[in-house]
């Protein structure tokens, strides 16, 4: 079978991709993105996967499904790709961070520097159909990505995860929280971040809790592009 991801998650998850409800979800990727518009690009479906992998997993930030707006998902939750403005959900992360941490909010929305750290930009369905929200939901993503917290889960060293909202809430169920450290809030959509998201302090819980656990912090901050 040839490869779909280019590091250790390739074999976590070979049983997920040789399964019916896989296959099925293939062929109906393989539809979509030759009969409508579907972000992200079909290369940047497993960014996340190849940005993280398994053994780097220091903090899980878990998504819903990928921005449907033009050229904004890159396959990181959350995030965009530079030069496309940067959404209400993730100016208010940006503006939870200066009060946290006094960090500036950065110009752009690309997070791959928080990937390329341990940060697994994780979301439940990780592909939509152009101005559908939730489009590709139930058609399988769903149960790879329960898969992937339930390896996650089984891991030695614990994990920080981080779940905003009721739909990243619902995962704590695969997470024995003896082990590993959960912290939830409300998600930081513009609907919902004033019932607790502000205030919740994520950023510096998470490096509270890595120090605790031996490992090094996360640099939140997000370099600007080089001129």
């Amino acid at each position: 079978m040839k490869a779909i991801i280019h590091n250790d998650w390739q074999e976590i998850l070979v049983d997920q991709f040789q399964s019916p409800y896989y296959q099925q979800l293939r062929e109906f990727l393989k539809e979509e993105y030759a009969n409508h518009q579907v972000y992200p690009n079909m290369h940047d479906i497993w960014n996340a996967f190849e940005q993280t992998p398994y053994e780097k997993v220091k903090v899980v930030i878990l998504g819903q499904d990928p921005y449907h707006g033009e050229h904004q998902a890159n396959g990181l939750s959350f995030s965009v790709q530079k030069g496309v403005r940067i959404p209400p959900s993730l100016r208010n992360i940006y503006k939870e961070m200066q009060a946290d941490l006094g960090i500036p909010p950065a110009s752009h929305g690309d997070l791959t520097h928080w990937a390329e750290q341990g940060v697994f930009l994780l979301n439940s369905v990780l592909t939509v159909r152009k101005g559908e929200a939730y489009s590709h939901r139930g058609k399988g993503w769903e149960l790879l990505t329960d898969a992937v917290i339930r390896a996650l889960n089984e891991r030695e060293k614990p994990v920080v995860f981080l779940l905003w909202g009721n739909a990243s809430i619902a995962k704590k169920a695969f997470i024995d929280t003896k082990k590993h450290v959960v912290l939830t809030s409300p998600h930081p959509s513009p609907l919902s971040a004033s019932r607790g998201f502000f205030g919740s302090k994520p950023f510096s819980k998470v490096n509270e809790a890595l120090q605790k656990l031996g490992e090094k912090p996360i640099d939140w901050q997000i370099p600007e592009e080089e001129k």
